[in-house]
């Protein structure tokens, strides 16, 4: 393994697979079984979650919430995901923990950050719930916070693309794709990979990122040992 300490990104969408429900349960043991093969080959592991299958702000601008009670929402969403794969991972035998920002301590215990490191050094799978803890931020943000907390070597962010483009390659055919590039290019070139917080926090804090496709079988190992897969940015 070419990285002893990482981060790895998950969108909650990934959960749904191809279900209307929030959850796929063949998709979530699938993932638990690719994460706890890094455990076993003694890679330490956090993860953070998003939760887009279940709640996101843009999703429901038209019940009008205000954008406080929205985003709560969002982290409470987080919170459900984190319990569903720290599950997951405990059915196939994996040492997980669960830890979240947003108190919720009959859930999982309150994220605090020289524990989590401890949990980490000791083999645990490190589960990372509840975003920032404050509301106007992403996952994508508190993934990069808790990778620089947390003194990972590297952020492997999952998508559903192969690679960082320069425009949508759903929608044009001459999108450019990236296999290498600065946080700087990003920022400047305003991509929408990640938000601007999530690249300067990673930026300011010599934080590398991964960004690859999650549905490639193998690509998060692939990731780890420093191969070739997605787009390296630093």
């Amino acid at each position: 393994m070419k990285y002893k300490r990482v981060l790895l990104k998950l969108s909650g969408e990934v959960f749904k697979g191809d279900s209307k429900d929030p959850f796929d349960g063949k998709v979530l043991m699938n993932l638990a079984k690719d994460v706890y093969k890094l455990q076993k080959k003694g890679c330490e592991v956090g993860i953070v979650i998003g939760g887009g299958n279940i709640w996101r702000f843009r999703d429901f601008k038209d019940l009008q919430l205000d954008r406080v009670t929205s985003d709560t929402m969002g982290m409470m969403a987080t919170v459900m995901n984190a319990l569903a794969f720290e599950c997951a991972l405990k059915q196939i035998g994996a040492d997980v923990r669960a830890v979240s920002a947003f108190p919720c301590e009959k859930a999982m215990e309150n994220y605090l950050p020289k524990r989590s490191r401890h949990h980490l050094e000791k083999g645990k799978i490190v589960i990372f719930a509840g975003g920032t803890g404050s509301p106007f931020f992403t996952t994508d943000s508190a993934a990069a916070l808790r990778a620089l907390e947390m003194k990972c070597d590297v952020l492997l962010k999952a998508t559903k693309v192969d690679y960082v483009y320069d425009k949508d390659p759903m929608k044009h055919k001459d999108a450019k794709k990236f296999t290498k590039m600065t946080y700087r290019e990003v920022i400047e070139q305003k991509l929408g990979v990640m938000d601007l917080t999530c690249a300067s926090l990673c930026k300011e804090g010599n934080m590398p990122m991964i960004v690859f496709n999650l549905n490639v079988k193998g690509n998060i190992e692939k990731a780890v040992k420093g191969e070739k897969v997605g787009t390296f940015i630093n």
